[in-house]
């Protein structure tokens, strides 16, 4: 939802001032679009590591085949922490920048554009304290949002998975459990992979011009911090479409949703059909998500599936 954020409202802006050379919502914009892009660095940073630490959890069980399924209010409180959390971080990006204004020496025309320096306008406490992030950011970002995930990750994986062969060792675990903890695993990878190769560019970017910066001009910066934000867009962009891919039980899911949007106005008996059928596939592939118990009593059956 966050990806699709980024994409819905600072994919229009940053297009619209890169052909008009105008602000769209002025100084608005200039503190709300990196405020956003940071947000989401800091949504999936959080959520890899949320994730690696669920994988680890269902490895370490003792009986990771009769897990008791976890609450959707357990659910929506951490991806409530990983929200407010990341917002919260990235509330210094709304005060560090503001809107400027320049005159072109060829064409005469005043170009707008956003600029990283904190407002004068701030008290002295606040002011300190952005400098203070200006100072450290390039740091920050590379290691909070960079080497965290990476790192968290490739860890929980490593220990997972020796974790997994030891078990193989001493019992025979079921092979459906296998798989779709296997799957969840390339889940968690395949989404690393995407986040570190998009994201590295601009750590680069960010390396390089904090100690190259007075050498070169300002079309190159504007240049660097362009193909930076279309990396973070085509980031935003894969990510749900890998998800839906790797994941064969959330894009089942998600074809299901859309065939039955479509077959909206189709006969009662067509529909009662199509939802006894979507009706077994999702109870069959929210196994995949939560670890549930392979032998169930008959009375636990009549409840349906798990929010």
């Amino acid at each position: 939802f966050w990806d699709f954020l980024i994409l819905f409202f600072c994919l229009p802006v940053v297009i619209f001032n890169e052909i008009t050379k105008k602000r769209l919502l002025g100084d608005l914009s200039c503190r709300i679009v990196p405020f956003m892009e940071v947000s989401s660095l800091g949504v999936t940073t959080f959520s890899l590591c949320a994730l690696g630490i669920d994988r680890f959890h269902a490895a370490t069980s003792p009986q990771a085949s009769a897990r008791p399924i976890e609450q959707c209010q357990s659910i929506i409180a951490k991806l409530a922490v990983i929200w407010v959390g990341s917002m919260t971080l990235s509330v210094p990006e709304i005060l560090l920048w503001q809107m400027a204004q320049d005159t072109s020496p060829v064409s005469g025309m005043v170009t707008e554009y956003c600029t990283m320096k904190p407002s004068s306008n701030l008290p002295e406490s606040v002011y300190s304290l952005v400098l203070t992030y200006q100072n450290a950011r390039m740091w920050w970002y590379f290691g909070c949002y960079f080497c965290l995930p990476i790192l968290f990750t490739v860890s929980c994986q490593l220990v997972t998975r020796r974790i997994s062969g030891t078990e193989k060792k001493t019992e025979c675990r079921g092979t459906k459990h296998s798989q779709c903890e296997s799957h969840l695993n390339c889940t968690i990878i395949g989404l690393t992979i995407i986040y570190g190769l998009c994201t590295t560019p601009e750590n680069v970017c960010n390396i390089v011009v904090a100690y190259m910066s007075p050498d070169m001009s300002k079309q190159t910066l504007d240049l660097l911090n362009l193909i930076n934000q279309f990396f973070l867009f085509f980031k935003c962009s894969v990510t749900p479409v890998l998800l839906l891919c790797l994941c064969r039980p959330l894009g089942q899911a998600f074809m299901d949703c859309c065939c039955c949007c479509c077959e909206g106005c189709s006969p009662d008996t067509a529909s009662s059909e199509g939802s006894a059928d979507s009706k077994l596939k999702t109870e069959m592939s929210s196994s995949i998500f939560f670890d549930k118990p392979r032998e169930s009593p008959p009375p636990l059956l009549a409840l349906g599936t798990p929010c």
